[in-house]
């Protein structure tokens, strides 16, 4: 997954977004290791400290743990990666609403146009 960083967040921010994507889409799956900092930075063209500011946020809400030897991982836990994903889709959810606002739409009629494009594609 290629690192989609802009301008118009902080990076730190859209660090820690994308990493989360990266765990609840399996890329990075329950109880794999994370490539060093140095490499994630690199990859991500940032700064190592930002990174490891995003990585640090993580492991303090439990996404990641870190082995004082071997690195850091993602956790094992299943229902804390479950958790994540749904965060993620509200938020999707959210900004599609907000969106769809600003072109006038209601609550009502956003979820009817979904339905209808839903029935188009099967």
């Amino acid at each position: 997954m290629a690192w989609n960083l802009k301008s118009d967040r902080p990076i730190y921010s859209q660090l820690i977004e994308q990493i989360e994507l990266m765990i609840v889409s399996g890329i990075y799956p329950a109880g794999a290791k994370l490539p060093s900092v140095r490499d994630m930075a690199g990859e991500a063209s940032v700064n190592p400290n930002t990174m490891q500011r995003a990585l640090a946020q993580l492991e303090n809400e439990g996404l990641l743990f870190s082995q004082r030897t071997s690195g850091r991982f993602v956790t094992e836990d299943v229902a804390k990666i479950m958790e994540t994903k749904n965060n993620l889709a509200m938020n999707l959810i959210n900004e599609f609403i907000e969106n769809m606002s600003r072109l006038g739409y209601d609550k009502k009629q956003a979820i009817t146009l979904i339905r209808s494009t839903a029935e188009e594609e099967k």
